[in-house]
Formats: C-alpha cells, sequence, structure tokens
C-alpha cells in the first residue's frame, strides 16, 4: 500500500466518525467532554509507550535504516498513531477515541500545520540575494537579527524567512552544523520569549489573561541573558572553525552584487499572517462549527482560512525563480505533518494524564512543584515545565503548569516568579530537542534537503545537554533560585 493510502485511510476513518455517518450508537451521546477530561485520571504510564516509541523511531530509524526511514516515515508515524488508537477505542470505546482524536486534530492539528505551510510557503518567496558571506561575524549578526524578530513575527516566521539566507551564506563552509544548531537555539526558541506572538505557549497564556507585554517586561533580562551568552559562544566557536578552515572566500563572493531582497510582497503576507494569529486571540465572535462534539470556534476558522489563503496568495504572485533561487522544495513540510500527525495522536495520553495532575498517573511529578510548606517551587516550575516541553507540545505542557499553578493570571502577573518560571521553562527548553518546538523540525528538514548533514535526534540533544543545560543552571541560579 502506498503511503498517502496509509493517510487516506486514516483520514476516511476519523471523517466517517466526526461526521457522524458511522452507526450512531459509535457517534452518539454522552457528555464526551468530560470524559476526556477525566479519563486522564484511568490511564497508566503504559498507555505513553506508543508515544516513546515514535519519538524512538525518529531518533534511531534515520540512522539504523535510513533508506527506508526517507520512502516509509509516514507509514511509522500512521502506525505508532494507530498502536495508540486501536487499543484505546478496545479498552475505552471508539466514542471517546473518536472524540480524542477530533479534539487533536480540529483544536491542535489542523491549526498548528496550518500555520506552518503558511509561514514555510510565504518565507520561501521571500530571497535574499547579494554578497552574503558567511564569515563569523556575518553570521553572529544574521542569528541577532533572527532572534530579535523571532519575538515580533513568531519563531516560526522567523526561522523560515531567515533559514535559506543563512545556508547560502555558509554555503562555501566546511564546518556549517554548529551553525544551524545555534539557528534552532535562538531564532527558533530563545527569540520568541518577548511576546505572545513569539511562541505557542505565550498566546496560550495571553488568551488566558496574561497581559500581551507582561512577557516583554518580565521576560526581557533573562532573554537578554542567555541570548547573549548563546550568541558570544557561537562567535567564539564560529571563529575558531572559521580559523581552522583557512578563512575560506566564498567563490560567489561579490558575483551577485548589493544585498537586496526579491519577493517583498511577501513581507505584507507575512504581516497577515501576524495579524491573523492575533486576531484570533482578541476577537471572540459568538458561533462556529461543532464538529463530533467538538466545538471550534469562529475566529480560528476565520484565521486558519486567512492564512491559507496568504499562501495561496503568495504561490499565484512570487516569480518561480524567486523560489527556485530560494531551492524552494515542498519534501520539509511533508515530513513534518507526516510526523507530527503520529507525535499529535500518540501523545493524546501523555497529556491527558498531565492533565489530571495530582489525579493521574504522573501526580508524583506534579507535586514536585511545590514546597513542603505549599509554596510554589519556582526552580521546579522551570525545569519541569522545560523538561516536559522539550518532548511534549510545550503549549499544552504549558498550561498544564499554569492551571497547576492556580490559573489566576492576575495573581500570577503580580507574584512574577511562578509565570516566570513556566514560561521560561516552556519557551527556552523547546530547543533541547528537535521536536521541542515547531520550527526545530522544520529547520533541520530544511537544512537537510539543501546538504546539510545534521545530527541525529540524540546527536542534536547532545548538543543541547552540552550548550543549553549549563546556560538553563544559570538562568536558574540567577532567576528562579
Amino acid at each position: 500500500m502506498r503511503q498517502s493510502s496509509v493517510w487516506f485511510f486514516c483520514l476516511a476513518v476519523l471523517g466517517l466518525g466526526t461526521l457522524g455517518i458511522l452507526p450512531e450508537a459509535w457517534a452518539a451521546g454522552g457528555d464526551l467532554h468530560h470524559a476526556a477530561e477525566e479519563i486522564g485520571k484511568e490511564l497508566g504510564v503504559l498507555w505513553v509507550v506508543p508515544f516513546a516509541c515514535m519519538l524512538l523511531s525518529i531518533a534511531v530509524m534515520p540512522l539504523a535504516v535510513p533508506h527506508f526511514w526517507h520512502h516509509n516515515y509516514g507509514k511509522v508515524s500512521a502506525f505508532w498513531g494507530l498502536a495508540f488508537l486501536v487499543p484505546f477505542a478496545i479498552v475505552h470505546g471508539f466514542e471517546l477515541a473518536a472524540y480524542s482524536v477530533a479534539h487533536t486534530l480540529f483544536l491542535e492539528y489542523i491549526s498548528f500545520i496550518v500555520l506552518l505551510f503558511s509561514l514555510f510557503t510565504i518565507a520561501g518567496g521571500v530571497c535574499l540575494r547579494g554578497s552574503l558571506v558567511g564569515k563569523p561575524v556575518v553570521n553572529t549578526v544574521i542569528l541577532l537579527i533572527g532572534t530579535l524578530l523571532a519575538s515580533w513575527m513568531g519563531t516560526t516566521g522567523a526561522a523560515m524567512l531567515l533559514i535559506r539566507p543563512l545556508m547560502r551564506a555558509i554555503a562555501h563552509r566546511r564546518y556549517k552544523v554548529h551553525t544551524i544548531v545555534f539557528f534552532i537555539f535562538l531564532v527558533a526558541n530563545i527569540g520568541g520569549s518577548l511576546t505572545p506572538l513569539g511562541d505557542p505557549p505565550l498566546f496560550l497564556g495571553f488568551l488566558k489573561g496574561v497581559s500581551f507585554f507582561w512577557t516583554t517586561i518580565h521576560m526581557f533580562v533573562p532573554f537578554a541573558v542567555l541570548s547573549a551568552i548563546l550568541l558570544a559562544l557561537y562567535f567564539a566557536i564560529d571563529t575558531f572553525l572559521f580559523n581552522k578552515e583557512g578563512r575560506p572566500e566564498s567563490p560567489d563572493a561579490g558575483q551577485d552584487g548589493r544585498l537586496r531582497l526579491e519577493g517583498t510582497f511577501n513581507l505584507l503576507l507575512l504581516g497577515g499572517v501576524v495579524a491573523g494569529v492575533l486576531m484570533s486571540g482578541m476577537w471572540k465572535p459568538e458561533g462556529g462549527v461543532t464538529i463530533y462534539h467538538v466545538h471550534i470556534e469562529l475566529q480560528n476558522i476565520v484565521r486558519d482560512v486567512l492564512l491559507l489563503v496568504l499562501a495561496g496568495v503568495s504561490l499565484k504572485i512570487t516569480a518561480p525563480e524567486i523560489r527556485r533561487r530560494n531551492e524552494f522544495d515542498w519534501e520539509p513540510i511533508r515530513e513534518v505533518a507526516k510526523l507530527f500527525a503520529g507525535i499529535f495522536i500518540s501523545m493524546i495520553p501523555a497529556i491527558s494524564i498531565l492533565r489530571a495532575g495530582m489525579d493521574g498517573a504522573l501526580s508524583g511529578v506534579i507535586s514536585m512543584v511545590k514546597t513542603a510548606d505549599g509554596m510554589d517551587n519556582h526552580t521546579m516550575f522551570f525545569w519541569l515545565t522545560g523538561m516536559l516541553s522539550s518532548f511534549l507540545d510545550n503549549a499544552p505542557t504549558y498550561l498544564v503548569f499554569f492551571n497547576t499553578a492556580g490559573g489566576d493570571p492576575q495573581r500570577l502577573m503580580s507574584e512574577v516568579g511562578t509565570l516566570l518560571a513556566i514560561s521560561a521553562g516552556a519557551v527556552f527548553m523547546g530547543a533541547n530537542t528537535y521536536i521541542g518546538n515547531a520550527p526545530n523540525f522544520m529547520v533541520r528538514s530544511i537544512a537537510e534537503s539543501g546538504g546539510i548533514k545534521m545530527p541525529s535526534f540524540f546527536g542534536y540533544m547532545a548538543w543541547s545537554a552540552g550548550i543549553l543545560v549549563p546556560c538553563f543552571l544559570l538562568m536558574n541560579f540567577l532567576f528562579f533560585h
């Protein structure tokens, strides 16, 4: 069976259930929303095994069986998604299984992939041309610009806009991997810590009542300290490697004229994406659509349609030559879409158990965020939010610990420490793995498509453990101790 057929089959089964075409006994009855909220209290940690196997597949198979993985990663993703879903439907009923998938699909995955697709498509129509030579100073400046942009156009938008110009700048360099790794650290993660537009966890906080500029004010010093350390460290490493390479000159230097942007109309479209995301958080109209007990709010429908329209406009108006010069290829977005479908589905029990709090199988973990006298433990909020965000979606992880801390935005904003620890953990430690934040895997896929052999899943974690973890220990000492 072809890979696309597997996905068509999975979506067809889900579609039949959610549209009510399956027998009425399967698609009706009960408060499924309440049941889904309560199920986390019943699930044991064994239900997380398919998710763990999904992560191990991403980590091991590209190295152990690269040819098989390249041609079948979609099937592997579907397998692990179904490895959770089928037993769950047998044990807890088709209705709850279908509702859980519908909830994940309509409220999380579709919005996730639509945003990535629109940013990937639009940013792929912007081409920075000219003599951009990948010397240490130039590379560091690109990383700095991306880090500053990320909070205002999103980590995904900044990453998609700048990854290809950076790759062209370092095309003549022998050592390239460290540049892409630091790009993921800074542009795809840490740079998004100053506004709700920067990273999905902060946007969820904004929707819960955290004021727009709270993160700008309170996250600025941790952001500045961490960014300065990483930029200085990158410059030192790149300078050392540049000298080791013999200070190579780009063969294309001076041949393409002065620096200039092509496809600049796409920058307006990127602004439209940012406006659409912000609109969906501030506009609260009545109405929407309910599909299999899952209510999809009108503003979210409008946002996703708008983003798809903007992507379509970009494809229509951008000259094909610009995308060719950008080496634009659809494979990275295909890979992300298929792998994250399996991740989102197989992750359902892990998120449910966490949401169950002290009544769930991970109550021991949740209890660690309180001191013996019942006070918030800022250190544990920082590390637990961060470590779980490294492997789970950092947006719902943020929400779990936000609610664990009481969920009162006014109190959390006034007391600062707990909310700061949760925010910093979710945003900063999303950089620990390829799947910790949406653009990480996308950047890795684009780099691989461009011929840069990126570290494996565990290889990347060796970079993050060696560089980021000591920085996080310093952050803990300075701000959360």
